[in-house]
């Protein structure tokens, strides 16, 4: 499915985003060393074992990824140009290897590019959930939209 034009998005737009995710133990701690983030919590069971949470935490970088990912086909597949920033990140409820999250995306505004004819900034809200409706991260992202092409 193609993205949506940056006329197409309106205010207070709501994605339930179909797709869902387990995150394996492998995509924690191979996502952990690729990105060279060798906190003993993510990748060592036996010293998450003596946390607080006694288990492996899900990377909170992987749940980011994850909550901007998962929303691209339905908003922005083919249709942005560029991310132009993160805002509001935050992780309210931990995640743990196992877990399934749920993506929900709002749309909280957007406007035209006062430098870039043909383009528009829209403004999303992405929402993470894991299996039990738990909200686990949220993040405010701007997109820079290509705008509906015109016939010449």
């Amino acid at each position: 499915m193609a993205g949506l034009w940056f006329e197409d998005f309106e205010e207070g737009m709501v994605f339930d985003h179909a797709w869902t995710r387990t995150i394996t133990q492998t995509d924690n701690h191979w996502f952990s060393l690729l990105t060279m983030n060798t906190q003993p919590v993510h990748i060592d069971a036996h010293a998450a074992a003596k946390s607080t949470w006694k288990r492996p935490l899900v990377n909170s970088l992987f749940t980011l990824g994850c909550m901007v990912g998962m929303s691209v086909n339905d908003t922005t597949f083919g249709t942005t140009i560029a991310n132009l920033g993160m805002e509001a990140v935050k992780f309210p409820h931990p995640l743990f290897e196992g877990d399934t999250i749920k993506i929900k995306t709002t749309c909280l505004g957007k406007r035209a590019s006062k430098s870039r004819p043909g383009e528009g900034i829209v403004t999303l809200r992405h929402e993470c959930f894991n299996q039990d409706g738990i909200l686990c991260g949220t993040c405010d992202r701007a997109a820079l939209m290509r705008m509906r092409p015109t016939d010449a």
